[in-house]
Parts: C-alpha cells; structure tokens; sequence
C-alpha cells in the first residue's frame, strides 16, 4: 500500500496547473506518470492534465492552454519546438536526442542497462551474444551500443541485426519473420540476444518458433524494457529489465518545481540505474557443455532458500569438491561459495522488492544463518543495507 505522505503548505507554493505528455499505452508511460504523481501529491497544489495515448501519438499542448510547466516525452524536433514556443518550463523524460530539446532529463542510464544485462546471461553461462536492433530510431541506438560495449568490455563479441520497423518503435506482426530467422541461424548456439522492447523479444521469438529453434535453450532472449502485460502473454514469458520508471517521474516532477519555482535549477542529465531483471522462461537456461557443472548450478538455485554449503553442491553434481571449483573458476570465473552467496543475495533482493516479510524472516527465507549475518553480508555485496535497498526499490518508496 502506498505511504501517504504530505507536505506543509508553506512548503507546497501556490497551485499550479502541470501538463505531462507522456504516452499511457505501456507499463514505462504508466509509471513516469504515477512517480510524478506521486511527488505531485506528496509536495504541492498542481492540478495535472493527461490524457490516455498510445506510445506512437503526437502529444501536444491544448491550443491556447494556460498552464504552468510540462512533463514529456519529448519524442520528435515538432515537439521540442512546440514546447520551446510554448514557453512553459520543461522536464524531459525521454532518450531521444530531439534536435533542440535542450531540457533538463531525467532518463535511464543506458551503461547500467546494459551491464546489467551482461551479467545476467553470464549468471547463465552464455558466450555468445547478439543485439536486434531498429533502423532510423536514434534512441535505440544508445541501448545497442552500450550493449556492444559492455560485451566488448569483457573480451566478447555481439552479432547486431537491425530491422526496419514498420511503425514507430515497435516491431509489428507485420515484421518479416523469415528474415530474422535467417539471422539467426547464422548465429552460434547457445547464443544470449538483448531486444529494444518486448515487442522486438516477440518478433524474434515468433521466428525462432517458426524455424524450430528453441526458446531459451537455444536462443535466450531479454526485452530491454520489462512491459508487464506483453512480457508476461508471450509464449513462452520473456525476461525482461524493469528500469525505475517511477523515480524517473518523481524526479521530473521535483525537478519541474525548482523550474517553476525560480530556486536552484535542476541537472541537466540525471540518468537513472535499472532496478534489476525480472526473469521469466525466456532466460531460464544455462548455456554450459558440462553436465556436472549444470547439475551443481541448478542445485545451488533450487536451495537458494537453505543454507547449503560447497560439500552439498559437489555431493549433488557427482564431482569431488576439489574438481568442483577448478570447473567453476574454468567455466565461470567464480567459486561455488561465491555462487552460493549471490543466489543468496538475489533470492534476498527479489524478497525485499517484492513482499513486506520483516528483515529477519527475509535473511532465514534467502539461506542466511542469522539476520546479523545477512544485514552484514548484503550491505557489502549490495552497498546498501536490507532496509535502505527495500526504501529504494519498493515501488511506492522514494
């Protein structure tokens, strides 16, 4: 349940009318309007105007609206015009580089994305990556290339397929699914492939269905951004990264009052991190040719609850202990005991974010032997303590 949380009206300025140009059609739209909200609710008087609008609608200002300030995704050089004419104070919440949309934004940190998505498919062993992409859309481009970069980082090489869209951003059933299929093929198997949204994850998967590839063990596939109803009604589910579209509007919000309110200016760039993956079948493989060394991996995830040690691990996978951690730190770069620890943890991060049990009945149920241990041991993997993370990462907390 949301915390409700008022400020002082000596703190909370005259009432303001604030419009927010943000498309309603997707589960990021939503959210960037419900954490302005939010701050709206939370701090001032403003009387919001929004109306419901896909992802690919011309968003405008009323002819002759008498307002105050404007959140939006800014999405094209009209709009960025638009609202430069217009005169109101701006914040921007969107990755397009519009040309002369110089406002203050808040957006996500492509790099954190794309490291985050990285790591995600080396959890499962992956070796081999690959990127779809969009033509002509300049803000995917950002997304690929930070992905590019965080596979060339460590040494690994990233196949890039790009299509071009039929409208917009999205990747419709219209979409030349042979195409993608002949890319496809061409790629090594097992192979980790980061899609712009959940609608480019669908396309490649209707493609792989089609040629009789398989979903994740052959081609594991991860939306860029997490969308609730499209990522979960894909057959099968896709993964996909929940970035914190929330705070990206609260802090619009709060930014668009300094604006308004002639105190200290906002920054210009606030990129915002993801708040982590929400994993579903799409990604649930491990691309390892070792069978010992699968077993061993899916013990530890299935006990990430219990308090199991290396000895359990190497007792479950058939393997001496000895031989257990020379293939984990051959094929995976880490101990067993580290790997325990970070099935621990993520089993630990997925509790706070997602339910109300109290700190300790979230160490006992994430495999810790004491409550004082978990705090100790989060805060030094996570750098933050349970408490503060829950604060962060709740989706009514800020």
């Amino acid at each position: 349940m949301v915390r409700k949380r008022r400020a002082d009206s000596s703190s909370r300025g005259k009432s303001r009318a604030v419009a927010i140009l943000v498309d309603t059609s997707t589960s990021w739209g939503r959210r960037v309007i419900e954490g302005a909200a939010q701050f709206a609710h939370q701090h001032t008087d403003w009387r919001l105007y929004l109306e419901a609008r896909g992802m690919e609608e011309t968003l405008r200002l009323p002819s002759g609206w008498k307002g105050d300030g404007v959140i939006a995704r800014v999405s094209s050089d009209e709009m960025a015009r638009e609202l430069k004419s217009a005169g109101f104070p701006v914040v921007n919440v969107s990755g397009i580089r519009a040309s002369g949309a110089d406002f203050p934004r808040v957006t996500t940190d492509m790099k954190a994305v794309a490291s985050l998505a990285i790591e995600h498919f080396l959890d499962r062993g992956f070796q081999s990556f690959a990127y779809f992409s969009l033509k002509g859309l300049a803000y995917v481009a950002p997304q690929r290339d930070a992905f590019l970069m965080a596979a060339r980082s460590r040494k690994l090489g990233c196949a890039v397929f790009e299509l071009n869209p039929q409208f917009g951003a999205e990747a419709d059933w219209t979409t030349d699914n042979g195409l993608i299929l002949g890319w496809l093929r061409t790629l090594p198997k097992p192979v980790a492939i980061l899609a712009w949204n959940a609608s480019c994850a669908r396309a490649i998967i209707h493609a792989a269905q089609r040629g009789g590839l398989l979903v994740p063990e052959e081609i594991a596939v991860l939306s860029g951004a997490d969308d609730d109803l499209l990522c979960e009604h894909i057959q099968p589910p896709v993964s996909g990264v929940v970035v914190d579209a929330r705070k990206i509007g609260y802090h619009a919000a709060a930014g668009l009052k300094q604006l308004m309110e002639g105190g200290k200016k906002p920054r210009r760039e606030m990129p915002l991190p993801p708040l982590a993956i929400h994993a579903r079948q799409s990604t649930d493989t491990l691309a390892i040719n070792d069978a010992e060394l699968v077993k061993a991996l899916s013990f530890i995830r299935k006990n990430a609850a219990s308090p199991i040690q290396v000895g359990d691990v190497a007792a479950a996978s058939g393997l001496s202990r000895r031989v257990l951690e020379r293939r984990f730190a051959e094929k995976l770069g880490r101990s067993p005991a580290a790997e325990i620890r970070r099935c621990h943890v993520e089993r630990a991060k997925k509790l706070l974010q997602e339910t109300r049990q109290p700190i300790p009945r979230v160490a006992e149920s994430a495999g810790f032997c004491s409550p004082e241990h978990f705090s100790t041991y989060f805060r030094s993997a996570v750098g933050k303590t349970p408490l503060r993370f829950r604060k962060d990462t709740m989706p009514s907390g800020y």
